[in-house]
């Protein structure tokens, strides 16, 4: 003695008990953060999914925040290239315009050293102590409120520390985080809440780099929830409609049901201005009200590979995700008697229509006795929301 060893931990149940499980946070170090009031979980507009480019463009950049305050997201991201900006304004400009039109900005950085071969400037901004502190004072005076750190792509002990000591430095300034190019969650959102997602998934940016992810998301996304998401916040970069460059084969209700489906304290939802805005007034409303971060999380239905029900509640509405890996589609039975007994609630439907790139929307008074049948495409899903009815 003293002898020390690495945690693990074991979520043994059947799958609802699995996929709402919180074990990994439970069992991890509470906050080291007293005052977490400034630490926001919300919805971001994403620019790299669309435009790899995006952020060199200012023009591009105002238009992602414009999507943002449109579509009531609070946040939008700068991704990599941001100190190349041109074409009418530089970082500075884009944090200018971003806040006055009421959202508020994100940015990129390398994680530097010697770990990552990525050249991609800012490179050595987050790699020490020293560093950090300038570059943090500088987003604060700029009014950026979070950092995504990229390419760790180690797990070495001295890697590990390197993460700590990242959350740690931005707390002091009251900087959100966002790690990519990561590992896979260890519970450190608990002590630093700050911490609000990571990578660590074969998300939607992979529509970018092969074509085989078309063929593979339907049956990827159904396993997700089950696997990755459980142990933590996952940033798939959802909910997109229009293609990148490889198409989809999945469908708008699909893709509508993933901002449920998948959890992420920022959800980068990945699409380009035109692929919301052609969506019907319903599904736009949807989105612009989605919560990221939830009271309470229920597996209604599923198996991994083949198809995810999910019910989430924040406050006392409901939010339902269904989304399938199936070659004819298919008919679910919707029960809804996990809603409270003696409360009607207003049921707004939105779920595949008759080809994939249709929605169809249905409006309703539920309660929970009762029970409806919805169709879905093959590779198809739908999204709902309840409100209880005063």
């Amino acid at each position: 003695m003293p002898w020390k060893s690495p945690w693990r931990v074991i979520i043994i149940g059947g799958l609802p008990d699995i996929v709402a499980s919180t074990l990994v946070d439970d069992v991890s170090t509470p906050s080291k953060i007293k005052n977490t009031e400034w630490i926001k979980p919300g919805l971001v507009s994403w620019n790299y999914w669309s435009s790899n480019h995006g952020t060199k463009d200012f023009q591009i950049v105002k238009k992602f925040a414009d999507l943002a305050a449109e579509m009531n997201w609070p946040y939008t991201l700068l991704d990599w290239e941001w100190d190349g900006m041109s074409n009418g304004g530089n970082v500075e400009d884009a944090a200018k315009y971003i806040q006055s039109i009421g959202v508020k900005p994100l940015i990129w950085y390398n994680s530097g050293g010697d770990h990552t071969p990525v050249t991609s400037t800012p490179k050595d901004r987050m790699l020490t102590h020293e560093n950090r502190l300038e570059e943090f004072a500088k987003l604060k005076k700029m009014g950026f409120v979070g950092v995504k750190v990229d390419f760790f792509e180690s797990e070495k002990q001295h890697m590990i520390q390197y993460y700590l000591d990242i959350l740690e430095d931005a707390a002091a300034f009251e900087m959100m985080v966002y790690f990519h190019g990561c590992l896979v969650p260890r519970g450190w959102a608990r002590t630093y809440p700050n911490l609000m997602t990571y990578e660590g998934v074969r998300g939607a940016e992979w529509y970018n780099n092969v074509p085989t992810f078309t063929a593979i998301a339907p049956e990827h996304n159904t396993i997700l929830p089950f696997t990755r998401n459980v142990i933590g916040s996952m940033d798939y970069t959802p909910v997109t409609f229009t293609n990148s460059q490889f198409a989809h084969i999945t469908s708008f209700g699909h893709e509508l049901a993933l901002g449920v489906v998948f959890e992420s304290g920022l959800q980068h939802l990945a699409d380009r201005p035109e692929g919301y805005r052609q969506l019907p007034f319903a599904a736009k409303l949807f989105l612009s009200e989605l919560p990221n971060a939830w009271d309470e999380t229920k597996l209604l239905d599923g198996y991994p590979g083949r198809e995810v029900l999910m019910a989430r509640r924040k406050g006392n509405d409901w939010y339902l995700g269904s989304i399938c890996n199936t070659r004819w589609g298919q008919r679910k039975a919707l029960k809804f008697d996990f809603l409270p007994p003696n409360t009607k609630f207003k049921l707004t439907l939105i779920k595949d229509g008759s080809y994939d790139q249709e929605l169809e929307i249905e409006y309703a008074i539920v309660d929970s006795t009762s029970n409806i049948t919805v169709n879905s495409l093959r590779r198809g899903g739908f999204a709902a929301r309840l409100s209880p009815i005063n």
